[in-house]
């Protein structure tokens, strides 16, 4: 069984990387994580699991999925082993963007990871709340 997994990514700027990029990459290698929590999250992915793409900075919103086509390993381009990546693929655009404040103001999400700890860059999504994220972007 897949499990429900958020990532962030600054979606500009000089080491932005946005889903509109992943969407034309097909695949690309989750890095930069350096967060003990958030690292922690990325050793319990596995392939197969599904990705909400969430844009930080000015946007702050679910934009996309992404699904986990590895499993995690050390960064090759890091010299600490405790440092590891994933690869992704592109699976699909939400049909429209969640934002945070929306989140924010829907109670089905006040206990989540997303809402209580704001600078962590990957973390689980409950299935409860990964519906509501899609169904969110449907309406």
């Amino acid at each position: 069984m897949a499990n429900y997994w958020l990532a962030k990514q600054e979606p500009s700027g000089p080491r932005g990387y946005n889903f509109e990029q992943l969407k034309k990459d097909k695949t690309t290698v989750w890095d930069g994580v350096h967060n003990n929590l958030a690292l922690k999250h990325m050793r319990e992915m596995k392939p197969g699991d599904l990705v909400l793409f969430y844009h930080t900075g000015d946007e702050r919103q679910a934009v996309g999925i992404m699904q986990v086509t590895s499993k995690p390993y050390s960064n090759p381009k890091e010299d600490v082993e405790r440092f590891i990546v994933v690869d992704v693929k592109y699976k699909k655009a939400l049909k429209r963007p969640v934002t945070l404040d929306e989140m924010k103001q829907n109670k089905k999400f006040k206990d989540w990871e997303l809402i209580r700890i704001s600078r962590l860059s990957v973390m689980p999504v409950p299935k409860p709340i990964w519906d509501e994220i899609l169904k969110i972007s449907q309406a």
